[in-house]
């Protein structure tokens, strides 16, 4: 390991140094990084749980032993003695695996699975101008093989459970929830323990390797949800690892997060190399495709509060960290979770920007959902909450988010945020979503929204398919396959996203009629898409679309029309009036592309 550059933040291999690694000639050795720890013993299944000495090497600062006995498979924890005379037993930081919680004990990991996904790797692309639509997942209450809490589908086995999903459903990527260890079930893996270490919740790391390389052989990207921001305050976890702050901030001031737990010291250059390690270690060592990088906005200020100032030090970081990723693998896509106005999240490091490819469009999000919570009569005096987005638009690179966010803690499901009673709820719903897959940025979209659950999700209960008996949820899972599928093979959808010249409005100003009309344009076609967010019908709504002659309908959200078939009647241009005119049902949306 390059010493130097482990100091002073700069390595993203430090994992192939420290931690348990199983030597070639047998036995593993075991090597810790713990600079004011005074004595650090190692115990394990191989020593009957009894202590054997770790030795100081190199500077003093790290502690190195090498057991024969030690084999694959096998639990170790490290015994570290601080200065004030105590000691605790640690999981290893560097750990590749770890027990199921409760029990905290790291795993000895053999890293030997082959991958076949050649074909995949070689074309993968961190899609600006292809479609990217994501289907985000806590793999555990996705699909359960039993409604008891901890039982759950092992990596390997959903991935004949949810690849076949993704692909009826049109979705060409994957984001998971994070999957490093984690204590606690309801922090859903935001709160780590074993930042290197796959859940055991679900299985080994070479079965998530394999369910990875499946979705690949699949036309199917994997996205990993990253959170180098804070972890969790266990004590057998980072936390006081040495018997000193080494991780975390000496002051609750600012070592404390909103969520209680123990911010990562980015000042330090050991952190910053850790941190970067474990991102590389997942691109690297599982094909992931992407990292979607947790609560950046307290990266960027201290505590995630404007009012006390930049980080200086944790922005620094991130530009390091997200332009050395690239640098060793352009393909990967990187998003930032930024509900801040900070400049230059998306633009690249030599630009002066923080280097991620994607920032999620919050502002978007709670706009367009506050704005289909308002009842139809009020929307006219909120009529600009849809077109405020393309405001600011091109500041950055948006990727429209649904996720598990929007979905828990009292805050409704999407179906439900819709106004007005549960039948009324569904057509206001097939417009939001052609709005959205209209509007320029990428898509994502958490599971369950598309099959209109009304039931907030809950990690220790699957999804509620059994709604899928009711035909008005049934019709809305197949309006939902439709419109996915319709946006992956029109490029007027995706191709021109950060151009632009990829959108202009035709209309923007029916604030009586909550009538909106805009284009999207790609290299090979142009599509008119046209929203009635009002509960009355618009007869005759009249526009007009530059050089255009016909329109024909390829994707209507009010119910009789998009049971129509292909080949439905052309909107034919007015032999008097340069304009089109079209019948618009009450909360519906359409879809037309321009025919010469």
């Amino acid at each position: 390991m390059d010493f130097y550059g482990f100091y002073t933040g700069k390595i993203f291999d430090a994992h192939k140094y420290l931690g348990a690694h199983v030597e070639p000639d047998g036995g593993v050795v075991f090597r810790t990084f713990a600079p004011n720890a005074v004595g650090i013993s190692l115990i394990g299944e191989f020593n009957g749980w009894q202590e054997q000495k770790m030795n100081r090497v190199h500077d003093g600062n790290f502690w190195e032993i090498k057991v024969a006995e030690a084999k694959a498979g096998m639990m170790y924890k490290y015994r570290i003695y601080g200065r004030d005379g105590r000691c605790l037993d640690h999981c290893d930081p560097y750990g590749f695996g770890m027990e199921l919680r409760p029990n905290n004990a790291s795993i000895i990991r053999e890293m030997r699975y082959v991958f076949s996904d050649d074909a995949w790797m070689a074309k993968r692309s961190d899609c600006k101008d292809k479609p990217l639509n994501i289907y985000e997942v806590h793999f555990g209450s996705f699909r359960k093989p039993s409604e008891e809490s901890d039982a759950w589908y092992s990596y390997a086995e959903m991935a004949d459970i949810l690849i076949p999903y993704l692909k009826e459903m049109g979705y060409n990527y994957l984001e998971i929830m994070p999957l490093n260890e984690y204590p606690c079930d309801e922090s859903w893996g935001y709160q780590s323990t074993g930042f290197f270490s796959p859940t055991s919740r679900y299985g080994t790391a070479e079965q998530l390797k394999y369910f990875v390389d499946k979705c690949h052989q699949n036309g199917i990207g994997v996205i990993m949800d990253f959170v180098p921001v804070h972890f969790a305050v266990d004590d057998y976890g980072l936390a006081n690892y040495d018997g000193s702050a080494l991780f975390e901030y000496p002051h609750s001031a600012v070592g404390v997060s909103e969520w209680g737990s123990c911010n990562f010291m980015h000042s330090r250059g050991e952190v910053r190399s850790f941190l970067q390690s474990v991102a590389n270690y997942w691109i690297e060592e599982f094909h992931m495709d992407g990292l979607r990088m947790d609560a950046i906005s307290r990266a960027i200020y201290w505590q995630g509060d404007p009012a006390r100032g930049v980080n200086q030090n944790a922005v620094e970081f991130l530009r390091y960290m997200n332009q050395g990723l690239k640098a060793m693998h352009p393909t990967i896509l990187l998003a930032a979770e930024d509900s801040t106005s900070f400049p230059k999240v998306t633009k690249s490091v030599a630009e002066g920007g923080l280097g991620f490819d994607y920032k999620w469009d919050m502002g978007w999000m709670n706009d367009t959902l506050d704005y289909c919570r308002i009842n139809a009569k009020y929307r006219s005096e909120n009529y600009h909450k849809l077109t405020f987005s393309m405001m600011y638009y091109y500041d950055d690179r948006f990727l429209l988010p649904l996720s598990h966010d929007e979905v828990v803690h009292g805050k409704a499901t999407i179906m439900q945020k819709m106004s007005g009673e549960y039948e009324e709820k569904f057509p206001q719903a097939r417009a939001f979503y052609m709005y959205m897959y209209a509007h320029p940025g990428k898509k994502l979209n958490f599971m369950g929204n598309e099959i209109g659950q009304l039931r907030e999700w809950d990690e220790k209960r699957e999804q509620d398919w059994d709604i899928l008996q009711y035909p008005i949820h049934d019709e809305f899972h197949d309006y939902m396959k439709a419109l996915n599928h319709l946006y992956l093979e029109h490029s007027a959808l995706w191709q021109k996203d950060y151009e632009q010249a990829g959108f202009q409005w035709i209309d923007c100003h029916q604030e009586e009629k909550c009538v909106y009309a805009f284009e999207r344009t790609s290299l090979k076609e142009r599509i008119v898409a046209i929203f009635n967010f009002s509960d009355k019908e618009v007869e005759d709504y009249a526009f007009e679309v530059k050089d255009a002659k016909k329109l024909e309908r390829i994707f209507s959200s009010s119910q009789e029309n998009f049971d129509e078939k292909e080949g439905q009647k052309l909107l034919v241009l007015d032999e008097d009036e340069p304009v089109f005119t079209i019948h618009l049902a009450p909360y519906s949306a359409e879809y037309l592309l321009v025919r010469e």
